[in-house]
């Protein structure tokens, strides 16, 4: 299936939606239990929350509407988990000089 900028079945964009992924049962535990932690970072919160929303159908848009999140965000979440599971919700290593705290 080619997409050149028309709308595909339905009415969302195909270009705006990642191929559909569900995690795991294992996967979908450890989501619900970061998206339910009170201690949990609050990054690891939307993240988890992004993918089980995706898994449920929703598109980027609502998503994003939910989780009050710009959509590029959902789709950046959503492509990672598609290409590297529980392992790409996590940061990336960051580039530059590492920080520097005085004694």
């Amino acid at each position: 299936m080619t997409c050149h900028g028309s709308l595909s079945e339905g009415s969302q964009d195909a270009a705006h939606e990642p191929v559909p992924h569900r995690p795991t049962d294992d996967e979908r535990r450890r989501l619900e239990a970061a998206a339910r932690r009170y201690t949990s970072p609050y990054r690891d919160v939307v993240r988890a929350r992004i993918v089980l929303y995706a898994a449920e159908g929703l598109g980027n848009d609502e998503i994003a509407a939910r989780l009050d999140t710009p959509r590029q965000v959902v789709s950046k979440w959503r492509k990672r988990f598609a290409g590297q599971r529980l392992a790409g919700l996590g940061d990336l290593q960051r580039g530059g000089r590492p920080p520097a705290f005085p004694p």
